[in-house]
């Protein structure tokens, strides 16, 4: 049996009136007497009737929906920064349509035609680890649509930008595990095309020099799907165990590459921070229960999606085109724990 939402049609055919004067009474209307408006409001309320939103969307030129692009669901990073966007758009009134790539560019594409054609008024979005060419997104904006980028960012997209300290960050936790006499510090990385990848490496890079160490590029593995294929990460930690000179410490660049390091250590009976030290970005919760527990880098994931969507929407709703955008920039937290003890 299929299911039908009640109508204004309905409502005026139970109370006996027209269409127009139960339109007029749910818009409040001056021309509709108090007490018709009360008969009409708790009818409405008892049969549990709700707008029509396709109907509203063509009346007002607007969909009261978001898009949302992201690589995974599943990653606690970006669970919680959709937890924040969506604080932000239940009080302000807006939908939010929630889309994955799963680090796939090809899925970017197509979601990205998905929520245009459902006619979002704008889309927030992280990019997939695979996208190297960013043309999809900018003809998008050209042709209007709003869309504001957050974490892994379009840098030659002149829009709003959320972002966290990523250069930063990565400095504290090489730095960290520097203080702790690891000389020999391994990258995990992600995916050479993003913004992130670029700016955690440089922060790396910063705190070897700034301790006088040389790098070296055989100690830097990329990881294309940032740790969403285990393989990927396994292979990256066998080519480190290999070397004449191997790691005695790791820094991980991003939540899956953190966690499956870990699970690669467990599986290779690797004791940490005994043989190998690690330091990683990570949101999951759960981080100080592990054993040992996981020394991270946390991003302010919640605030990340609740600034990027107040960004958004006040594009959305400007009564003239936005011209003057802003990066905003969060800080990062280096929680130290077992992982990253100090060399024995």
């Amino acid at each position: 049996m299929k299911f039908e939402a009640v109508t204004i049609k309905d409502i005026a055919k139970a109370l006996g009136l027209s269409t127009s004067t139960v339109s007029r009474a749910l818009r409040d209307s001056y021309e509709i007497s108090p007490e018709t408006k009360k008969v009409v409001l708790e009818y409405a309320k008892e049969i549990n009737y709700r707008p029509n939103p396709i109907a509203l969307s063509l009346k007002e030129k607007r969909s009261r929906s978001i898009g949302i692009v992201v690589s995974e669901i599943a990653n606690s990073f970006f669970s919680q920064a959709i937890n924040g966007i969506e604080s932000v758009a239940h009080v302000n009134g807006y939908n939010v349509i929630i889309t994955q790539t799963h680090e796939s560019y090809e899925k970017e594409i197509s979601s990205l035609q998905f929520l245009s054609s459902r006619s979002v008024d704008g889309c927030l979005l992280s990019v997939s680890t695979e996208t190297k060419d960013f043309s999809h997104i900018t003809d998008l904006h050209n042709r209007g649509m709003h869309i504001v980028g957050f974490d892994r960012v379009v840098e030659e997209m002149d829009t709003h930008k959320v972002i966290v300290d990523n250069f930063k960050g990565a400095y504290d936790a090489t730095t960290h595990l520097i203080k702790n006499g690891y000389k020999k510090i391994g990258h995990l990385s992600n995916s050479e095309y993003l913004s992130i990848t670029k700016e955690r490496l440089a922060g790396y890079k910063k705190a070897l020099e700034d301790n006088k160490i040389a790098y070296d590029e055989s100690l830097v593995r990329q990881c294309m799907h940032g740790g969403m294929i285990y393989e990927e990460v396994e292979d990256a930690m066998n080519k480190f165990l290999k070397m004449k000179q191997r790691p005695d410490a790791i820094f991980a660049s991003a939540d899956k590459l953190t966690t499956n390091c870990m699970r690669y250590c467990k599986a290779k009976k690797i004791k940490i921070p005994d043989e190998i030290a690690v330091v990683g970005f990570s949101n999951l919760d759960l981080t100080e229960l592990l054993s040992p527990s996981l020394s991270v880098v946390r991003q302010p994931a919640f605030e990340m999606g609740r600034v990027a969507a107040e960004l958004l929407i006040k594009m959305i709703e400007a009564k003239r085109a936005v011209t003057d955008f802003e990066t905003r920039v969060l800080p990062t937290d280096l929680f130290v724990r077992e992982s990253s003890a100090k060399k024995k």
